[in-house]
């Protein structure tokens, strides 16, 4: 059974950093592209960063050069750095195939407010 184990969420200011963590299990970890996802209140789950097995990275509009995806295969481990957040960052996050295709964890909430 696949499950992702997400963290490092939490209230940060405008402007503020977060790194998440999300370890995945049962999953052939280093061969699959990866993803970090954000569902907003009243809003549908989004893609906003993705690494490839080869550490290629891509990113949604909004995260450009504020976002940095990335991963450690030894660890089953793929984070996402987060610097000058918005308060439009504000979302549970997830991590999961980058297709999206497995069961969703519990997700981390990230809140940026001041």
């Amino acid at each position: 059974q696949v499950q992702f184990v997400e963290s490092g969420g939490g209230l940060v200011q405008p402007g503020g950093s977060l790194r998440l963590s999300c370890t995945a299990s049962g999953i052939a970890f280093s061969i699959n592209p990866m993803g970090w996802f954000r569902q907003a209140p009243e809003k549908q789950r989004e893609l906003v960063a993705s690494i490839a097995s080869s550490a290629n990275t891509n990113y949604e509009e909004s995260v450009k050069g504020r976002f940095t995806i990335s991963r450690d295969n030894a660890k089953k481990t793929v984070y996402l750095q987060m610097n000058s957040l918005k308060p439009e960052d504000t979302a549970v996050y997830y991590c999961n195939h980058a297709s999206g295709r497995y069961s969703w964890g519990q997700g981390t909430q990230v809140t940026v407010s001041s």
